[in-house]
């Protein structure tokens, strides 16, 4: 599905602010019908474009006040410490991003913690004990200008 009607990106940017909007106050706000408006929400799942549906927390509510971005360059390429890593980010909560990354470090991760003690404690007792991490930086969030999860659409 390469080209979207107008509608269907009217859907997808209301969906992207409102995931838990009814389907009626959804058909009514791109002026559809019900029935027309759940057939474009079905065709957007169906190809692809919309992932999937999720509620997005407040840290600071869950007491999690510190956030940080951690530059990580790996010991060696080979596929046994890629996939250690990778299984590694993949069971770490605090670990709510990582992404492979070019220039001279080899992953970039976002971790979230109570506070910059249990921050350091996390890279120092977890990240870097894994025996894999040559080298890292951390640079912590000294305060969020936007945090959005909406794509251009």
């Amino acid at each position: 599905m390469t080209q979207l009607e107008e509608k269907d990106r009217e859907i997808l940017r209301i969906l992207q602010q409102d995931g838990k909007i009814s389907l009626q106050a959804l058909a009514e706000k791109v002026h559809l019908s019900s029935s027309p408006c759940w057939r474009r929400v079905k065709r957007l799942e169906e190809a692809g474009l919309i992932d999937r549906y999720v509620a997005i927390l407040n840290p600071r509510a869950l007491g999690l006040h510190a956030q940080a971005y951690m530059h990580v360059s790996l010991m060696d390429h080979t596929e046994a410490t890629i996939a250690a890593f990778d299984r590694f980010v993949q069971n770490e909560p605090q670990i709510t991003e990582c992404c492979s990354i070019t220039g001279s470090d080899d992953f970039m991760l976002k971790v979230v913690a109570e506070g910059p003690e249990a921050l350091e404690t996390f890279i120092m007792k977890r990240v870097l004990r894994l025996g894999i991490v040559r080298s890292s930086h951390t640079n912590f969030v000294l305060r969020r200008t936007k945090s959005s999860t909406a794509l251009p659409v």
